[in-house]
Parts: structure tokens; sequence; C-alpha cells
């Protein structure tokens, strides 16, 4: 019907020719999901700032990670036992669901241990578990349930198109000098519980200390920005649209450099590195090339160290209070952890002056779960980032998707020794969704990634 349209006005080959043009920028744009988990995620990532703008990005996505895991347990197990064989859970997603159960025995133990009330267990296992922890493991099984990695990355390319439509703004409202945040939705804070930062629509924010204007955009402060930006980065990466690949990448890269992260700076120039060795394990020159370098780093290890210690003063120098905060909360933390050292605190402690009243057990993933939930949810935390550190490595020789994911994971690890992942998982959630992805993969260890396309788009299609 548009040839023929077209053809009143122009010769019939160029309206034809139009009319392609047309349809495949709509189709450069707009990708149809191919079933409801498809689409919820789809339209759930597209939908980001709508959620950070109504202040409702904290309770929205923990609601639609059970909701939707409950809908896919449902229809697959139960009502349409058929659809069964087409989900594959591999180990990898197993081992985090099993870890994550183990930290909500040691939530719970660690609450029975202060004579919590029923009230407060029912509270911590909701805000402290279902809305956080739980997270880690629920997105990478939605993951499992046939859901193709193209999705995901194509909306993360079109929250990125967003993104750049909002950037402008934030920039002039820095520049002018805006008080934020804009508004906080107090209801939603009072029912969501936490803290408001989680609730406040602030597209920047001015440090108490130091003055420093940072890009905060839908997260609740910069650094939860630079982490977030980061996974979605590398989710970009694996978009097939040449365009849409590089508005989003640029576009997250933009959003890391504005928040000013210094680990998501670090993480810019650090991981495309630590990428190109993992991928290529299996190729014998770049083993012998790896092999070679290693001997030349060996004879001036000296030199590297001490260019390593002038990298961690230079980059604690650029925020030295914060640098000092966070090195009192890991030694305070340490300290008080001998008190409950199996099963923990269950909770984060009250923060101090010294502190700048930051709880205790934060800012630091790994101290953090030490203190909170002792060395029972910091064993099963660690075991669970080793399997899947070495099943993506190996599956990354083979498949693209699980390179990405593999980056993803990367970047949680980096960030997990400066922010709290469980808190932040509602952030980078999409992420964790390719987790689940890639994690799906068969192993091909022997198989090159330029010789085969990528599994996941011949398995997911």
């Amino acid at each position: 019907m548009c040839d023929f349209e077209l053809g009143k006005v122009w010769p019939a080959g160029i309206a034809s020719r139009t009319s392609k043009f047309f349809e495949n920028a709509k189709n450069c744009l707009i990708m149809k999901p191919q079933n409801f988990q498809e689409a919820v995620i789809y339209y759930s990532i597209i939908g980001i700032y709508l959620l950070f703008f109504l202040s409702s990005q904290f309770i929205a996505v923990p609601m639609i990670a059970w909701g939707l895991l409950a809908y896919l347990v449902l229809d697959h197990f139960f009502l349409r036992p058929a659809k069964r064989s087409a989900v594959h859970i591999p180990i990898g997603v197993w081992v985090w669901v099993v870890a994550m159960l183990a930290i909500l025995v040691a939530l719970m133990v660690g609450l029975v241990n202060i004579d919590a009330s029923l009230t407060r267990l029912i509270k911590s296992f909701i805000n402290n578990f279902m809305r956080t922890w739980a997270l880690l493991a629920v997105f990478p099984l939605i993951g499992c349930f046939q859901i193709r990695p193209q999705i995901v990355s194509r909306a993360i390319c079109l929250l990125a198109v967003q993104t750049l439509i909002i950037l402008p703004f934030a920039y002039i409202m820095m520049t002018a000098g805006v008080e934020m945040p804009l508004y906080t939705i107090s209801i939603l804070s009072k029912i969501g519980g936490f803290s408001d930062l989680y609730y406040e629509v602030a597209l920047h924010a001015v440090e108490n200390i130091s003055g420093q204007s940072r890009l905060t955009m839908f997260a609740p402060w910069a650094p939860a920005l630079a982490c977030a930006a980061t996974v979605h980065m590398w989710l970009a990466s694996y978009e097939k649209n040449v365009v849409l690949r590089w508005l989003g990448i640029g576009a997250n890269i933009i959003l890391i450099i504005g928040s000013a992260s210094r680990l998501g700076q670090l993480c810019l120039v650090v991981l495309p590195l630590v990428r190109f060795s993992l991928i290529n394990l299996t190729r014998p020159m770049w083993l012998f090339g790896a092999a070679f370098a290693a001997f030349l780093a060996s004879l001036q290890s000296s030199r590297i160290v001490t260019g390593l210690t002038d990298l961690k003063i230079y980059f604690d120098n650029q925020r030295s209070e914060s640098s000092h905060v966070r090195e009192v909360l890991a030694r305070v933390a340490l300290n008080r952890w001998t008190d409950a050292p199996i099963w923990g605190h269950a909770m984060k402690a009250p923060g101090s002056q010294a502190t700048r009243d930051m709880p205790i057990g934060s800012h630091h993933t790994w101290i953090g779960v030490l203190f909170t939930h002792g060395l029972v949810g910091t064993t099963a935390l660690f075991f669970a980032a080793a399997y899947t550190l070495v099943d993506l490595v190996i599956k990354s020789q083979g498949s693209k998707v699980s390179q990405v994911s593999l980056m993803v994971f990367l970047t949680m690890l980096a960030f997990s020794f400066g922010e709290n992942l469980e808190t932040l998982a509602y952030m980078f959630w999409p992420g964790l969704v390719m987790l689940g992805i890639g994690l799906q993969e068969p192993d091909r260890v022997f198989a090159s990634a330029s010789d085969e396309p990528p599994l996941s788009v011949a398995t997911h299609s």
C-alpha cells in the first residue's frame, strides 16, 4: 500500500526504495517481543526513566522481578508443562539461588540472635532480602526463560537515546545551580522504606564536602549511576545495529564520566583490556604473548608495584575525604564483625560522625556481607562469584553472549569493592538478566568466537 501511494507522486522505483527505507528505519528502532516475558523485560527497561520520575524504581523493579518469576514458573511447570522442555536452568544460576538462600538463613538466624520481633522478621525478609539479595538470583533465573539477548541490548540502546535527550537538561540545571532533588513522592518512601535517596528525583547531586556537582540521572547517587551505566554500556555492545550500538555505548560513557566515579572511570580503561585477555585464552599465540608479557613484567615488578601504589594514591587524593570515610567504615566493620563471626549482625549498624553517618557495613559488598551475614553469607557469596567467573570465562571462548555476560559480571565484581551490590541490584538488573542468558550457553572451549555466530542468536530466536 505504501509503494502504491508513493507512486502517485514519485516514480515507482523511487517510491519503492523510499518505502523500504522507512520500513528498514522502523525495524531498526522497534524490536517486537516474541513472548510475554520478553515484553515485560523490554518495556520495563525502556520505561526506567518513567519509573524514575514516578519515584518508584525501588518498589517497582522487585515487584516486576517476583511477579514475572511467579508467572513463568506457574506457566512453564504447572499450567503448561509441555513448555518445560524449553527451559534450561544451568548450574551457574542454581549456584546463585543456593547462595542467596544461604544469605537468607544467615539473615534470619542473625535476627533471632538479637531477639527481633516477628514484625521485624517479616519487614527484614521483604526489605533486606526480597528487594535486595534475592534479585541477584531472581533476574538470572528469569533470563533462562526464553529471553533473547537482542531484546535486552535493543531496549538498553533505546534507553540510551532517552538519556541523550535528558542529558542537556541535566547539565543546564547543573550549570544554573538548580537545587536537587526536584521532588520526592513521600508516600512511596514511607511505604517502601530505606533512605529517601531511593525515592528522590534528582538529575545531579552536589557533594557536601567538595562542592562538586555529579550526574545521578536515574540513580540514587553518582557511583550507583556509574555502576549501572557501565553494565548498560556492555549490554549495548551486543546490539547489531551499528548506529544504535554506538549511541548506547556513547551515552553510557557520558554518564560514567559525568558521575565522576573513580571506579567507573577505572573500569572504562581496565575492563576492555581484561576482556581482550580473558576471551582469547584458547588462542596459542595470545597465550604465548601473555606469557612473554608476564616475564617482562616480572623483570620490572618493583616499578609496577610502585606505579600501582602511586595510582591508588592518585585516586584516593581525587576525593580524599571519601576515601578516608570508606577506610574508617571498613575498619569499624571488621572490628565489630568478631562479635558475631558466623551469622553476622543481620543488619547494617548506624554510623557515627567518624563515618559521616554512613551505616556500618555499607560501601563495600564483601565487608558488608561479612558484617551483616558473617562467614556463612560471605562463603556463599564467594563461592557463587568464583563459580560464575570460571564458568563465564570458559563459555566466553565460544559465545559472544557469554562475553557480554562476563563483562557484566566483572563490572559487578569491580563495584563490589566500592558499593553494596545487593542494594543496587534494582539499578543494574538488565545485566542480571543477561547474566542468566550467558550462563545458559553451552561450553565451547575450542570454538572461536569469530568462527560461529553467537549461540543465543540461534537458540533463542
